[in-house]
């Protein structure tokens, strides 16, 4: 490839351009769609966008020609809350699920979380890359170019290092750009059962100076949740965090109501994930300091709950929604960002116009890279997905379908084929 792309004959070219910021209220339904749109890149940053008779005089010979066929362009999709790496599988729950066992009868029987950690605690870095490296293809063949990458499934500090080595292999051996989060704090492990304290402790003083003397991951993550850790330990931990710069993200809300929402906003997180529990207090907590959420309605729909998180509500207090899809081995096994559109859709009564906001623009600047990703502007990083549809309201209409035909990240292709 030269370094120099023509992305011509969009039906759409759905740039999301012009946000400052995360997109909140009626905003989230402006698209900044240009029709019969085209986009020049240059050496994986786009240079210019347009529509089709503004670009196309400017293309010289020296430029690889894509033609979109009347096809739709987005943005690549930014998944801002994964669980990426992890060994093994748990079918064999999703099957007791099947059968009429909770998720939380099975992780109160030694399966779930405790399940993955044990699996992931056996395998070494090389085999936890060797399956990362599969799972990178799944989302970018959904059209999804960048993921927040959760550790969590270690409980060690050995193990968690490990886990977060591998995120950071994946991220200089994989076209998928990834965005280390440290969630050591995702459950007590069995060899600190009756000691709480004492695995606090460790996640303090030992494991998160280790993640930040090694610059291994952005954000701490916390389980703050019944049967997890409570409001004051997910303090203790996400201050610890914080006094060594790492910034913040709390699981809030999925199970139960458990002030997460609350300690969210007190600490400045950058979101606060799940809430499918989250009632109006809490709303107007994340809302008095602007913390996102991030609503994962695929773990929802495989736990087999009836109970979406309330988006209608956060959206019209003015919250900067943002959708993900939550993939991991147990809760959500579920790499793709269009499923997450349609459920958006259907269960949330997100417009598609909201949703894609949510999963791109949005989601972009929940992790710190508004300026960077999530929309097609001058500038930007070259991460764009053609997908097979005339409407970008079918992605999340057609529901079930890989609609990516070509996916590029850094305006190189990493999935799919396109004939130039």
């Amino acid at each position: 490839m030269s370094g120099l792309l023509a992305v011509i004959n969009c039906s759409q070219l759905v740039t999301l351009a012009g946000a400052q910021r995360p997109r909140i209220g009626a905003e989230m339904r402006e698209l900044a769609i240009i029709e019969d749109g085209a986009m020049l890149v240059c050496d994986g940053r786009i240079k210019q966008i347009g529509t089709r008779p503004k670009i196309e005089p400017l293309i010289s010979g020296n430029y690889e020609v894509i033609d979109a066929g009347k096809r739709i362009v987005l943005p690549g999709f930014v998944d801002a809350h994964t669980h990426p790496v992890f060994a093994g599988n748990r079918a064999d729950e999703f099957e007791l699920r099947a059968s009429g066992a909770t998720y939380q009868q099975i992780a109160a029987t030694g399966g779930g979380i405790r399940s993955t950690v044990r699996k992931t605690r056996a395998a070494s870095e090389d085999e936890l890359v060797a399956a990362g490296k599969r799972y990178a293809e799944w989302f970018l063949r959904c059209g999804t170019t960048t993921v927040e990458a959760k550790s969590g499934y270690g409980l060690t500090t050995g193990d968690e290092l490990k886990m977060l080595r591998a995120i950071r292999r994946l991220n200089d051996e994989s076209p998928l750009n990834y965005v280390p989060t440290f969630l050591g704090a995702h459950i007590v492990p069995d060899e600190f059962k009756g000691n709480r304290n004492g695995y606090i402790d460790l996640i303090v003083e030992e494991m998160l100076p280790r993640v930040a003397a090694e610059k291994l991951a952005e954000f701490c993550d916390v389980f703050c949740e019944e049967g997890a850790f409570s409001v004051e330990e997910s303090r203790r931990i996400l201050l610890a965090a914080k006094q060594l710069g790492l910034k913040l993200r709390v699981h809030a809300d999925q199970l139960s109501q458990g002030g997460g929402p609350a300690l969210a906003a007190e600490l400045g997180a950058a979101t606060a994930d799940h809430l499918e529990q989250a009632d109006e207090s809490a709303i107007r907590n994340l809302q008095s300091a602007m913390v996102q959420p991030v609503l994962l309605p695929c773990s929802v729909l495989m736990i087999g709950s009836q109970k979406y998180a309330n988006a209608r509500a956060m959206i019209d207090a003015g919250l900067a929604a943002v959708l993900a899809t939550d993939f991991n081995p147990g809760s959500s096994p579920v790499a793709s960002m269009l499923l997450a559109l349609t459920l958006a859709s259907a269960q949330m009564k997100m417009t598609p116009a909201e949703a894609i906001t949510a999963a791109t623009i949005n989601a972009a600047y929940s992790l710190g890279l508004g300026d960077e990703i999530g929309s097609l502007e001058p500038g930007k990083r070259a991460d764009f997905v053609i997908h097979d549809c005339g409407d970008y309201r079918e992605l999340a209409y057609f529901a079930g379908l890989e609609h990516p035909l070509a996916v590029y990240a850094n305006g190189e292709l990493a999935a799919g084929k396109m004939t130039s």
